[in-house]
């Protein structure tokens, strides 16, 4: 795996992909760092999933997603790597969020506890939060069905695209203190 061009730039981000497994923090930081760039916000998760957990075909997330792409200013979270391709071709900026099982585990478990028979607002309408077995499965499967795939596509990317790697969740919060920190000092 080689996934190493962090160039340490936060200059451009216009263009954001944030990619990791399920319940590794993406929508929490997709949230902070809308705060931070002013950037708009699109989940995914939010934009895919019709009421009663039924999912837009393939055909149709392509194009919801074409769309998102065209704008000149994004932060699109969510993984669905089969078009990724999409957003990488216009992405400047990427954060993968490459945790342990069992910190995702974890974090989802909980989700699921918090939010309980609510949708959250990174979900689709009338998916409300609930235990999924299949899900907790993906989850555990994740590093070894998923994340391959996803570095391959990562190591594919233009050299132009800074690629941020966070392996322990400190990592993304030192992340987003430290733009936090450069937005203070350039007002």
């Amino acid at each position: 795996m080689a996934i190493m061009k962090d160039s340490g730039s936060r200059k451009s981000m216009k263009r954001i992909v944030v990619i990791g497994c399920s319940g590794s923090g993406k929508s929490t930081f997709s949230r902070k760092l809308q705060q931070l760039t002013g950037n708009p916000l699109y989940h995914l998760d939010k934009l895919y999933w019709l009421p009663d957990w039924n999912l837009r075909s393939a055909e149709e997330q392509d194009r919801i997603q074409t769309e998102l792409v065209k704008e000149e200013k994004w932060i699109i979270d969510g993984n669905y790597q089969r078009s990724l391709p999409i957003r990488l071709e216009r992405a400047d900026t990427v954060f993968l969020f490459d945790y342990q099982r069992r910190v995702c585990l974890y974090r989802a478990l909980k989700r699921i506890v918090s939010n309980r028979k609510r949708t959250r607002p990174d979900m689709g309408e009338g998916c409300p939060e609930r235990f999924d077995w299949e899900f907790m499965k993906f989850i555990w499967n994740f590093n070894k069905n998923n994340r391959p795939g996803l570095v391959a596509l990562l190591d594919r990317t233009p050299d132009g695209i800074a690629v941020h790697h966070f392996r322990k969740p400190r990592e993304a919060a030192n992340y987003l203190r430290a733009l936090e920190e450069q937005k203070e000092e350039a007002a």
